[in-house]
């Protein structure tokens, strides 16, 4: 087993999620992997959520324990030599209002971050949950939930959009980086209503850029938990 990287907490991750072509996904599939479609359909996902309690090797970095992040991530699958088929995710761009992080993960881990300014809203009551992320000048993401926690049911769209315990980063034409996400099975808040505001040409590049006048085809909230990050390994 690898070593770990990274220890934190995923809290409220709100998951759009759009039906794209595959051809869309193309350049940007890593080495060794497949799309992971659910009943057919090819999806990326827009997710934001917070970092709490953010330890890098075990250690607190000043000023970079608590912090938002939107990242745009597909679905993929690996199989492994022995015949294991590793289900993970794979990121277009990850947003972060950190340049330390992104100078960081980009330089050393060949990851997709940008820094953007970024701000977050979490506001419940007994009976309904506002979550509400922004970026940039004036990309945002939010929704009204109800406050009570639900189980993932098997084979759901809920199970497949979180049930993804690898991520791939794709390195060059031939090689990729795999490392392990480790954390429970996730509960999730029944929406209500929802609202997405993003320019995803600037943001993400005329490849989604139809995305803008593309009606979301789901919306999830899901509460998250402590997450363990492992290293990666080149495939």
């Amino acid at each position: 087993m690898n070593p770990i990287f990274l220890k934190a907490e995923w809290r409220k991750l709100l998951m759009v999620n759009y039906e794209v072509d595959p051809v869309i996904l193309q350049p940007f599939i890593p080495a060794h992997t497949k799309l992971d479609l659910h009943e057919g359909k090819c999806l990326v996902s827009i997710v934001g959520f917070m970092f709490l309690n953010t330890k890098i090797k075990g250690i607190k970095i000043p000023f970079h324990v608590n912090f938002e992040e939107v990242n745009l991530r597909f679905y993929i699958t690996h199989q492994t030599p022995e015949g294991e088929l590793k289900r993970g995710t794979s990121f277009i761009k990850e947003i972060v209002p950190k340049p330390a992080i992104t100078f960081v993960a980009n330089s050393l881990y060949k990851e997709k971050y940008t820094t953007l300014p970024m701000s977050h809203e979490w506001k419940e009551d007994n009976n309904q949950l506002q979550v509400k992320y922004s970026w940039g000048q004036s990309n945002f993401m939010s929704c009204l939930a109800e406050n009570q926690l639900k189980e993932l049911k098997t084979n759901s769209l809920e199970e497949f959009i979180t049930e993804h315990y690898w991520g791939y980063t794709q390195l060059s034409a031939t090689q990729t980086s795999e490392y392990g996400v480790e954390h429970p099975r996730w509960q999730t808040y029944p929406i209500k209503q929802f609202e997405v505001k993003i320019d995803f040409e600037s943001v993400y590049g005329k490849a989604f850029a139809h995305l803008k006048s593309q009606k979301p085809h789901s919306v999830l909230l899901a509460e998250g938990s402590e997450i363990t990050v492992r290293k990666g390994q080149s495939l």
